[in-house]
């Protein structure tokens, strides 16, 4: 056992190093792609609002500042998403001393939910033809609707909040209210009827002839646009952030946490080596990379870790499966939790949560594993008992820890409990030649 935790940890350390690594790469790669400084800078999201989407957002409004972009563009394309993103990306937009164009673009895309107050708090709201923008009522994290009493509570929050961006924006707060109390949604046309929208434009460049001498306020103070021939810039998203993205998916983490977990116990109980203990530790590593960008239900973690607890006493002491069995149901259970509905509530987003398929197909197969694993564990340490005490007899070893007549020795390049064959106390240092074995305690005497 302690030579498996000694490759554990080296495998660990290993990993240790390789993640230390990251920020350094991270900052490299940021410094190769800050901007040139002027013109106008153009980024992409797409997809749900999440703690990875404000990040990205934030960094993009840091570099444009540094770099003394005269405007940053959003292009957006999104079904909406969490409350608190939400709330963060709206903040930076509205505090930036860059003026920030949010573009609905291309045609068939849609600012709905959290959508609809990021294109409200940008200084210049554009849509291009075939879009919507709308239906911001709120919900629970799982879509379901709201008892009476939350959904009136919050309800007036996000419609304060959405008042709040239109007065400060000069847009029909009226209009922009029923889409949360109504759960209005508006064409690009009507959007720009309603006071919702300045302009409508095809694609940025369109945008950009179309706001060249426009006015905007920002952080107090009114800036002529001059966007007329500007240098137009892609801001990229990092290959880290691109990775936290995809990490960012419910079902890919919890099947990530259950491979690093197989592979962990498999490295504990039949050892060969680091690969299976290195892979495990990378693995659960990237399920709680991921766990980061999500909305987790603590409950399902925890669940998920007595399960994997229940595993290890299952196999380390087996009898009739109880524990495997309970570990199992527990496992699963956290999956169900694991991104359950018992968060605050929210704008409408795509449902959060582990499918009921994926559950199954996971719960099969870790039965299938643990069952051979227990198998070949049992198996393996019923082989590795009888070569080792062939070898490890008239070994000679050094003494660790006093016997006496019980301590501690170094043989055969592991620490072992040992006994004095005589009964005599034997002092740390000396030679000692291993006489018997009893399963893991040896028998020893003085070398002589």
């Amino acid at each position: 056992m302690l030579e498996r935790l000694k490759i554990l940890r080296r495998a660990l350390l290993a990993l240790g190093v390789l993640f230390s690594l990251f920020p350094i790469a991270s900052a490299v790669i940021s410094a190769q792609s800050q901007p040139d400084t002027g013109g106008v800078m153009v980024g992409r999201l797409d997809g749900a609002v999440d703690p990875v989407s404000a990040r990205i957002l934030r960094g993009w409004l840091s570099d444009a500042h540094e770099a003394g972009t005269q405007l940053f563009v959003l292009e957006l394309d999104t079904p909406g998403g969490d409350l608190e993103s939400m709330r963060e990306m709206v903040g930076d937009i509205l505090d930036s001393p860059v003026p920030i164009a949010v573009l609905v673009t291309p045609s068939g895309s849609r600012a709905a939910s959290a959508g609809t107050f990021l294109v409200a708090s940008a200084h210049v709201a554009a849509m291009s033809p075939g879009t919507t923008i709308g239906a911001a009522s709120p919900v629970g994290a799982g879509g379901e609707e709201l008892p009476e009493t939350i959904k009136a509570k919050t309800t007036q929050d996000v419609a304060a909040l959405l008042r709040s961006i239109a007065n400060q924006r000069d847009r029909n707060s009226e209009a922009l209210v029923k889409t949360i109390t109504e759960a209005s949604s508006y064409s690009e046309v009507e959007a720009l009827e309603l006071d919702i929208l300045d302009l409508l434009a095809i694609n940025v460049s369109d945008l950009l002839d179309q706001m060249d001498g426009m006015e905007v306020s920002v952080q107090g103070s009114v800036v002529t646009l001059e966007t007329g021939g500007l240098a137009v810039q892609r801001a990229e998203v990092s290959p880290v952030q691109r990775v936290l993205q995809f990490l960012a998916n419910p079902t890919l983490v919890f099947i990530l946490i259950a491979l690093g977990a197989i592979l962990i116990l498999l490295e504990i109980f039949i050892p060969g080596g680091w690969v299976a203990g290195i892979l495990g530790a990378g693995l659960l590593i990237l399920a709680f990379l991921g766990l980061g960008s999500l909305p987790v239900n603590w409950i399902g973690l925890v669940l998920i870790g007595a399960g994997l607890v229940l595993f290890f006493v299952e196999l380390q002491a087996p009898g009739w499966g109880g524990f495997g069995l309970a570990g199992g149901i527990s496992f699963i259970l956290g999956g169900f939790f694991l991104f359950g509905d018992t968060s605050v509530p929210g704008l409408p987003a795509p449902d959060v949560r582990v499918g009921y398929g994926v559950l199954g197909v996971t719960a099969a197969f870790m039965a299938l594993s643990l069952a051979g694993l227990w198998y070949f564990s049992r198996k393996a340490r019923g082989i590795t008992v009888v070569s080792r005490e062939s070898q490890i007899v008239g070994q000679v070893g050094t003494v660790r820890r006093t016997l006496e007549p019980r301590g501690t020795v170094y043989a055969a390049g592991e620490l072992w409990t040992a006994e004095s064959l005589s009964g005599e106390s034997i002092e740390v240092g000396e030679s000692v030649v291993v006489t018997d074995m009893d399963g893991v305690i040896l028998t020893v005497r003085k070398e002589e």
